[in-house]
């Protein structure tokens, strides 16, 4: 009970001091392990499960949308991707349907790792530009 109540302040306290890039990098990873667990959710049968990590992971993509920085026109691709991948997270969920699942995880590990790389190239995580958004 002690060691969850360090790791969640640990948690919390990372999430206050972090930048709006590695808050973004935050978002990328857990709309990966949302949809990673509806994957093992659908793998088990699990249809309550499965739904509910879907709709976090769509929740994430709303943020994404909600943040993007439109003044950048690169904006729009983003935005382009965030509204196919969450259609897909929509009928994935609809379906129940793993492959779906692993191509948005694809989709979304593409966008994190580019992400990744943007904060390496601006000096980790500061001076992003608000290219995805800066969520």
């Amino acid at each position: 009970m002690l060691a969850q109540n360090v790791y969640a302040r640990y948690g919390k306290n990372k999430i206050l001091t972090a930048t709006p890039a590695e808050l973004t990098l935050m978002l990328y990873d857990g709309c990966l392990k949302f949809i990673n667990m509806s994957i093992s959710a659908v793998d088990n049968n699990d249809v309550e499960k499965a739904h509910n990590n879907i709709r976090k992971a769509e929740r994430i993509i709303d943020e994404f949308q909600a943040t993007l920085d439109r003044k950048y026109p690169v904006a729009e691709d983003f935005d382009r991707i965030y509204v196919y991948v969450k259609k897909r997270l929509v009928e994935a969920n609809l379906k129940k349907d793993k492959e779906i699942l692993e191509e948005c995880a694809d989709h979304i590990r593409s966008l994190r790792d580019t992400w990744r790389e943007v904060m390496k190239r601006a000096g980790n995580g500061s001076g992003t530009g608000g290219m995805a958004g800066e969520a």
